[in-house]
């Protein structure tokens, strides 16, 4: 919950950029302690970035997007990629695709060793090499701009070549229908993915069921395991089930 004087900071911060939090402090007149306090509030809240003693409003600050969807709904994130990781043994083979949580995924599995990685992502790939005596394999084609990974015809043909023990992919909706995204080229990624793993797995939060996107991605039959931050709601546990995917709500 924003209080009346954080709003009135964030309207503040509104176009000035990045803002040295001294400089916070006088302009709203609080003491700097109370300033630090407001603006870890809101940098809780996904609303402003804060590093080196200054601060300004997320998308503002020079921020990647994928920076900035790092820290949104991040404490459900961290909770998903923890169980997700639980389920990958040392020496297993996963594959995973480009997202935040798949991101927040590769972090959770830090700790593992001996892993052999199969990613589109650029963030993944460089957070799993070189540790623990993992390989990783990093699809080719042109790097987005906005989340690092590649996609198209190269990357498709790459992962082709690969069959793992866990494929996993995010999510942009779910509804009651199955998984769908809403770009064409990541939809594409996503379910060539799920058709190189012997486990399958969506893992996503929960502000994602209800959501329809426009490109279908998978029924639920093509999914073994749904991981989230809270039970899905009547219409979609309902259509879980009836396809036999399991669901895991991580904590």
């Amino acid at each position: 919950m924003v209080s009346r004087r954080q709003s009135e900071l964030m309207e503040w911060l509104d176009g000035r950029g990045r803002v040295a939090i001294t400089e916070v402090a006088a302009a709203m007149g609080v003491s700097a302690e109370t300033a630090r306090r407001d603006i870890r509030a809101l940098v809780d809240a996904g609303a402003v970035v804060r590093s080196h003693g200054a601060v300004g409003l997320a998308g503002q600050t020079g921020e990647a997007p994928f920076d900035r969807r790092m820290r949104e709904n991040a404490a459900a994130k961290r909770a998903i990629a923890r169980a997700v990781a639980a389920g990958i043994a040392d020496g297993a083979s996963v594959m995973l695709d480009t997202g935040t949580t798949t991101s927040f995924i590769a972090r959770a599995l830090l700790g593992h060793r001996r892993l052999t990685v199969v990613t589109n992502s650029s963030d993944i790939a460089r957070t799993l090499a070189t540790v623990n005596g993992n390989r990783v394999f990093m699809a080719g084609g042109e790097l987005r701009g906005d989340s690092g990974a590649a996609l198209g015809a190269p990357a498709l043909d790459f992962i082709a070549r690969f069959s793992v023990e866990h494929a996993v992919i995010s999510a942009g909706a779910v509804d009651a229908g199955g998984v769908m995204d809403y770009d064409l080229q990541e939809a594409e990624f996503a379910r060539a993915v799920l058709g190189c793993g012997g486990r399958r797995i969506v893992a996503t939060d929960a502000t994602k069921f209800g959501r329809r996107g426009v490109i279908r991605v998978a029924g639920f039959g093509q999914i073994d395991l749904l991981v989230t931050d809270r039970m899905p709601p009547a219409d979609l546990a309902a259509a879980l089930a009836g396809a036999g995917t399991g669901v895991e709500v991580a904590v």
